[in-house]
């Protein structure tokens, strides 16, 4: 019996996009277990503090049932070791997508050889979203309900109220 390929999705997820739940959902269904990593993220100024994140994912995700959530600091790939994870997955909306997660990826596998990336191409009805537009969307009042599930649009929506 194969031990059970467990894949890391990090990311801030602030909010989490019908385009991160469509690149979770084609992950659930090759990987047995799914850890979405929400990132603490120092570096950017969240409109959802890290429990929120946390729990809009959980709830955007939970007809996912080998998908966790799980919030985390530091090197995504010690956090990746922790939880015994093989598999790093990427979202890729173009090429300069593709040249930032090429390096990310290549430094991540020299900081631990164990752990691979495998890429995902984004649905191309969602190419153009990210959770930057979407919040400056809604922060201006824009229609972002083609975008993020509905829970998430409440959330949002209410944040910005």
């Amino acid at each position: 019996m194969r031990d059970p390929v467990i894949a890391i999705y990090p990311g801030t997820f602030d909010p989490i996009t019908l385009g991160h739940e469509d690149i979770v959902r084609r992950a659930s269904r090759l990987f047995d277990e799914v850890v979405v990593a929400v990132a603490m993220a120092h570096h950017k100024k969240t409109l959802f503090d890290l429990q929120a994140r946390c729990d809009l994912v959980q709830s955007a995700l939970q007809d996912c049932p080998n998908v966790r959530v799980l919030p985390f600091d530091g090197l995504v790939v010690e956090f990746a070791r922790q939880h015994r994870a093989g598999v790093m997955v990427r979202g890729v909306r173009s090429v300069m997508d593709y040249e930032y997660e090429f390096q990310l990826a290549g430094m991540n596998r020299r900081l631990q050889p164990t752990i691979d990336t495998v890429f995902f191409n984004t649905a191309a009805d969602q190419q153009c979203v990210s959770s930057t537009l979407v919040r400056e969307i809604a922060t201006l009042k824009g229609d972002v309900s083609s975008f993020v599930s509905p829970g998430v649009l409440q959330q949002l929506q209410a944040r910005l109220a």
